[in-house]
């Protein structure tokens, strides 16, 4: 403690810092000329690299090669250029203290002031879908270090990784120097830019990795498979492909997208983070209405999930996170995304008052007339009819957001928990066939009746768990969720669905651990029921149906929504 004290004691006070040396390395060119027209007009120095040094001397401006400041050439075609004592004791000297400056002196090395750099372009050239030989060559190696080296010694110079930043070092540079407060903000900035860029190839670098032992690659999977449990001993495949699945480090890749108004309620604060290459609502655009809420992304997150289940033309109306009402259009029906939103409304138009709507179409007139007669916090989709369009965002109370062109699910779903986070992968389950199911009770249903069943037991994941949902002709009817048991679930859906219930199919997203919450439905009158089987009582619950004459699937498979 007293060395650090001693140490401290020697340090000269240093606000604002002259620039009279810049080291310029960059990759995005953009504002380059302006920025060395300013640099050159201050008479600054300015020591530059390859293609960055040409841009500059284009613009009529002297550079000195890096080349010639560290006496060696730039090598390995490029991978070795910065990387010298000459460029990093320029940049990491702190000349607060005297023994740094004698010993600058002492070697024959000049300070820089300024550190300009961005990194080589990595994300974009894995988004070109570049082979894996040429991503690498976008690592950086010495970019990373000039950042992390002079954002350390902000205290002496400045470190500047966007060009939108380049204004602000020409004004510095115009009023004489850089001060302590802009150093320090533009080194916190290159800390997290650095964090990105490595966070980014960390991510690439896992995901290649598991896509070459598991991935399309099926006989190297194997074949590399096959190598680690001869080394291994008893490792079994599947445990070494969710290791590879779940890495040791987690890489969360997220940047604020905008601050939101407040949090579930006014006074939590609350923020958007958008996922590196996402493509889900954190990403639609908001072409109308207030800004989204905190419950707006949750619900809208909620519709766009139970909508985006179906292939038909389909609509979910959510309220709380929860379905009032989830429809796939009549096959006869003229305008087929009006058929799914009409008959999702129809399943329960008071929880559907200010809900959240979800369209896997595109909004047409006859569908935004219906809308417009109702109150609706959001209705998302992947676009809108110019007249649809036109008639919503007349009402000024209504979100309308559209949704990435290219919108999907991530494969993984993460859950803070206390302490830590929970990671899974997404219930991307698409067996929904009834030809896969097994008949323990009644009859072979007829195709009608196993369409709905099919329908059901899709639109059933979508509901909180303890989730039933009654459907009938391709729309629910009746929907039951978020309950303590599965009895009162089963309640709940019968008393939504009213009359409807009679004759109607119901799906349960898990087993019925008694005939109790069967026998709810069976006093109902629905006329067959699918659920995934598995409990100790499954022979009292089959007898229950077969008593009522209901004919009743086990899919084998839960659909859990916690």
């Amino acid at each position: 403690m007293s060395g650090h004290t001693n140490a401290q004691s020697l340090y000269r006070e240093r606000d604002v810092v002259p620039i009279t040396r810049a080291l310029i390395s960059v990759s995005d060119k953009t504002g380059l000329t302006e920025l060395a027209n300013a640099l050159a007009a201050a008479g600054v120095e300015i020591v530059s690299t390859g293609s960055t040094a040409a841009t500059i001397r284009a613009a009529g401006h002297e550079v000195t090669d890096v080349s010639t400041v560290t006496g060696f050439p730039e090598s390995l075609d490029g991978r070795v250029k910065t990387l010298h004592p000459a460029v990093h004791a320029g940049i990491l000297a702190d000349l607060r203290l005297e023994a740094h400056e004698d010993q600058l002196r002492d070697l024959g090395i000049a300070a820089f002031e300024l550190v300009v750099v961005n990194l080589y372009p990595f994300v974009e050239t894995v988004e070109s879908g570049a082979a894996p030989a040429d991503v690498i060559e976008q690592i950086d190696i010495g970019g990373p270090a000039l950042v992390r080296a002079s954002a350390k010694n902000h205290a002496n110079v400045a470190i500047v990784v966007d060009p939108e930043d380049y204004d602000e070092i020409i004004d510095s540079i115009q009023a004489g120097g850089t001060t302590l407060r802009t150093r320090q903000k533009l080194a916190s900035l290159a800390f997290e830019h650095t964090a990105h860029y490595d966070l980014s190839v960390s991510a690439w670098f896992t995901e290649n990795v598991y896509d070459q032992w598991a991935g399309d690659d099926a006989e190297l999977g194997a074949e590399i498979l096959d190598q680690f449990d001869a080394i291994l001993g008893s490792a079994a495949d599947s445990d070494l492909e969710a290791e590879m699945a779940f890495p040791d480090t987690l890489v969360i890749e997220t940047h604020r997208g905008s601050v939101l108004r407040y949090g579930e309620n006014s006074h939590q604060a609350a923020a958007l983070y958008l996922g590196e290459g996402g493509a889900g609502i954190a990403q639609a655009s908001v072409l109308h209405g207030k800004e989204m809420s905190y419950n707006n992304y949750v619900d809208a997150d909620a519709a766009v999930r139970a909508a985006f289940d179906f292939d038909e033309p389909a609509v979910a109306i959510i309220k709380h996170a929860n379905p009032c009402g989830i429809a796939v259009a009549t096959p006869t029906a003229t305008d087929a995304i009006a058929s799914a939103h009409r008959r999702a409304h129809d399943c329960d138009p008071v929880s559907a008052f200010g809900g959240v709507i979800a369209a896997n179409r595109i909004v047409t007139l006859a569908m935004a007339e219906a809308v417009s007669q109702i109150f609706t916090e959001v209705l998302v989709a992947p676009g809108f009819e110019a007249d649809a369009f036109e008639l919503l965002s007349a009402k000024k109370n209504i979100r309308l957001l559209e949704l990435p062109e290219d919108y999907r699910r991530s494969s993984m779903e993460l859950r803070q928990i206390s302490g830590g986070l929970l990671v899974q992968e997404t219930d991307a389950f698409d067996e929904f066939d009834s030809s896969t199911w097994q008949c323990v009770a009644g009859d072979e249903a007829d195709e009608a009746t196993r369409a709905d069943l099919e329908f059901a037991w899709k639109a059933c994941r979508a509901v909180k768990s303890n989730a039933i949902l009654l459907a009938h002709d391709g729309a629910s009817v009746g929907v039951g969720m978020g309950q303590v048991n599965r009895v009162d679930s089963c309640h709940l859906a019968v008393n939504r669905a009213g009359e409807r219930a009679a004759g109607s199919v119901a799906a349960s997203d898990a087993f019925f651990p008694f005939a109790d919450g069967l026998q709810v439905l069976l006093d109902a009158g629905i006329t067959a029921v699918v659920q995934p089987g598995g409990s100790v009582r499954d022979e009292e619950v089959i007898a229950a149906a077969t008593a009522a004459g209901v004919t009743m699937y086990f899919t084998g498979e839960r659909h859990f929504f916690h």
